[in-house]
């Protein structure tokens, strides 16, 4: 009778020591200050989100709409054009931007240091926001057409955030959307610049066809802007320099019984990286290519459909071509591109009503993404430190040095 009594009695000190200081007792909290906790303090405790936390902005950056805000610079904008009208196959592309971002949330300041380029660009001296979506509408391309590029234009012609010499105008990553959102960027551009821009096109098709192309006996100068012509009419609009321009990952079926398209495409200076030829080229030499055509000087708009990648890896897109690179070749030939004068880019035909349950087109578009803000910074940097700032350049004095 001794054993149960003496069971009872250690469980009744154990009940009280656990009553008496459980971990899940609430803390005692220091008394709050008279007037409140101090702004430092505030963001000391509640500025901070988890990658699955706060509302969805590319990376966690800061929000802010910059169409409507022209009171607040940046020097690199994320800004989506969710729009898909202009498609040959399947619509869907109008989603890429909330996707892209929803698969961003791993990217963080907190924990974006790129170990290949050594660096983090969401804690360098250059102001990246997201900047929101265009508003576009679905209803009328050309209208689509004249939205996009007044937007573009508008948001490319401002001052930036870290005035220099070698940073004069803002750049715009733009998450689309169909590829055809490359011409109004291309329009832009080339107001902002006054010149033509070389362009750097991952993508398994030209996007240089003729309209013409697209046979119909019902013809109108609207069908003109589609997803597959932009480049055509860029080119005939000047806004492309001929010889300096190149594709990569080509593995296009061609139009009728000839390669009158690759006579059409070589016309508009494009030199033609085809997704096969990198098992004999190798990413490097890839990359050694595209920077003997295109040069390290020359103003660069950077073209990257997602379909340049394999559809058994990257599904959620609307026009799939089998035999694709991988998203580790992909990202290698971009990391060897950061030499480029790049002043905009755009990552496009994002689709994710056609993704697979894991996201996995978008987290590499993603990560696209983040390649390409890093190269930026880091070709800037590189650029702000060969060159002495001018006295009195910076924007507003908010920032006067690296």
């Amino acid at each position: 009778m001794l054993i149960p009594n003496h069971f009872a009695l250690c469980v009744s000190i154990f009940v009280a020591i656990v009553a008496a200081s459980s971990f899940y007792d609430n803390p005692e909290q220091d008394p709050l200050p008279a007037g409140g906790d101090s702004q430092e303090e505030l963001l000391r405790k509640w500025d901070f989100e988890w990658g699955f936390s706060g509302i969805s902005t590319f990376a966690h950056l800061k929000h802010v709409k910059c169409l409507t805000t022209p009171s607040v610079p940046f020097d690199i904008g994320i800004i989506g054009a969710p729009f898909d009208t202009a498609v040959s196959y399947r619509p869907g592309a109008r989603f890429g931007p909330r996707a892209i971002r929803a698969a961003s949330a791993r990217q963080t300041a907190f924990r974006g240091f790129n170990a290949r380029r050594g660096l983090n660009p969401y804690t360098s001296p250059f102001t990246i926001l997201d900047c929101g979506d265009i508003p576009i509408t679905p209803f009328d391309n050309a209208l689509a057409l004249t939205q996009m590029t007044s937007a573009f234009s508008t948001l490319g012609a401002r001052t930036p955030a870290l005035s220099h010499a070698t940073n004069p105008h803002p750049k715009l990553l733009t998450l689309g959307g169909d590829h055809s959102i490359a011409l109004p960027a291309l329009r832009a551009l080339n107001k902002i610049y006054n010149s033509p821009m070389a362009v750097v096109h991952f993508d398994a098709h030209l996007d240089t066809w003729h309209p013409a192309k697209y046979p119909s006996a019902w013809e109108s100068p609207q069908s003109d802007f589609n997803h597959g012509s932009m480049f055509w009419i860029a080119s005939n609009e000047g806004l492309i320099l001929n010889g300096s321009s190149a594709h990569a990952g080509l593995r296009t079926r061609l139009s009728g019984d000839s390669f009158a398209d690759f006579d059409d495409d070589e016309r508009q200076g494009f030199l033609r990286i085809s997704a096969d030829d990198i098992d004999d080229m190798g990413t490097a030499g890839i990359v050694a290519a595209i920077l003997e055509r295109v040069g390290t000087t020359v103003p660069v708009y950077l073209s990257l459909d997602i379909d340049v990648l394999d559809p058994g890896l990257c599904p959620g897109t609307g026009t799939p071509e089998p035999g694709g690179w991988t998203s580790r070749e992909v990202i290698k030939i971009l990391r060897g591109l950061e030499p480029l004068n790049v002043v905009g880019a755009d990552i496009v035909e994002v689709a994710p009503a056609y993704d697979g349950t894991g996201e996995q087109t978008a987290v590499v578009a993603a990560q696209v993404g983040f390649e390409i803000l890093t190269s930026w910074v880091g070709r800037g940097m590189k650029e702000m430190q060969r060159v002495e700032p001018e006295e009195g350049v910076v924007n507003g004095g908010v920032r006067d040095e690296l």
